[in-house]
């Protein structure tokens, strides 16, 4: 086909040099993180998780090590507080659509400038598995919180509760604060499923899953599921 220049968004797999020297100007690829942070299978998701306040979108040149290309491009967007990671990668999707234009444009017009990356500084997001969103309750509320934002929408934060399997869809930190141990259900009023975070801090519960299912609001689950202050949240 002879191409001019090749475009790679979302592929899970290293390129050969083979394929890498095909089109004339080479191959460019749409990174969801502000590289050299970030290369790797996940990135979106570790920058939720994390508790990033920003991510971005970078365009650069393909090599044969994994993401680690120059970068001709770069875009950032905040992540807000409660931002979850497929409402990250819908903003990240229009930013790196037309930052990519503006890119393919350049390299026509023979004025494309990359600059290369600073492998020192590099990290990775390694692929989400299954396992992570089995979590320990017993940690602080924020990390909970952006655990149940970023492990979206698989395989989604789970646990135990009076023998019942839940998944978590949406949460929200409160400004209450407790003293009873982390993974505790602390109240359970007017259908709010609020738990203990191991600093002290509350974590709304807004919207869960019981196993086989629907995803309900909290209140509905209560309505169902009699649940006391003082029971914990187990790991399942």
């Amino acid at each position: 086909m002879q191409p001019d220049l090749g475009v790679v968004a979302a592929y899970g797999r290293i390129l050969p040099e083979a394929l890498l020297a095909i089109p004339r100007l080479g191959m460019i690829n749409i990174h969801g993180s502000l590289l050299p942070k970030y290369r790797g299978a996940a990135p979106v998701h570790r920058a939720v998780i994390n508790g990033d306040a920003e991510t971005g979108i970078s365009i650069m040149g393909v090599v044969k090590e994994l993401d680690a290309g120059p970068v001709f491009k770069m875009g950032r967007i905040p992540i807000g507080p409660d931002d979850r990671t497929p409402e990250v990668e819908h903003a990240l999707s229009t930013l790196g659509a037309n930052l990519v234009l503006d890119v393919v444009n350049q390299l026509a017009e023979g004025g494309a400038t990359a600059t290369p990356q600073d492998d020192a500084a590099a990290t990775y997001a390694h692929k989400i598995e299954k396992q992570e969103g089995a979590v320990d309750w017993n940690q602080p509320a924020v990390r909970l919180h952006d655990l149940i934002r970023g492990l979206q929408p698989w395989p989604l934060v789970s646990g135990r509760l009076n023998g019942v399997r839940f998944l978590v869809h949406r949460s929200r930190l409160s400004s209450d604060v407790t003293s009873e141990p982390g993974g505790t259900i602390v109240a359970a009023p007017a259908g709010v499923l609020a738990v203990a975070g191991s600093d002290g801090r509350v974590l709304h519960l807004l919207e869960v899953q019981p196993e086989g299912k629907r995803a309900m609001a909290a209140r509905d689950f209560l309505s169902g599921h009699r649940v006391v202050p003082g029971v914990r949240i187990e790991q399942s």
